[in-house]
């Protein structure tokens, strides 16, 4: 049903995203990602790896790397799928908000709301530091 290609949208070194191999109808599960959670206490660590990017808020205590194909969903503010988290099963699970077309790249709201317009964490402008000069 999904398949991991070269996305136009993605740039860097890892420019991968998730398509549709066939029609998807709205409302349908795509993908069951599971969950390696780890106390937020611990994203300290996290923060100073390539990982800062991929993990998601999980719980009020928690932070997960998702496994699978769940950490490489493309953003748009114009989502075709959505997420849910299932704490009783440790996935976060991932369905069609619209239909999605054999072919057609599927896309997230990185902020968790479908209609959220807030700006994202990596295009928000990061204040200089005055001890850094």
């Amino acid at each position: 049903m999904i398949e991991i290609k070269r996305s136009p949208i993605s740039k860097g070194e890892f420019t991968r995203g998730v398509f549709a191999t066939r029609d998807i109808p709205k409302g349908r599960l795509i993908h069951e990602a599971p969950v390696v959670a780890y106390p937020n206490e611990q994203d300290e660590f996290i923060e100073k790896t390539d990982l800062e990017d991929y993990v998601f808020e999980y719980g009020s205590n928690h932070t997960a790397i998702l496994l699978g194909y769940g950490s490489l969903f493309n953003h748009s503010y114009t989502p075709n799928a959505t997420y849910e988290i299932n704490f009783d099963q440790h996935t976060f699970d991932f369905y069609a908000y619209t239909d999605i077309q054999a072919g057609e790249e599927i896309f997230i709201n990185y902020n968790g709301e479908e209609d959220c317009m807030d700006p994202l964490w990596f295009d928000q402008e990061v204040p200089e530091d005055p001890e850094a000069k």
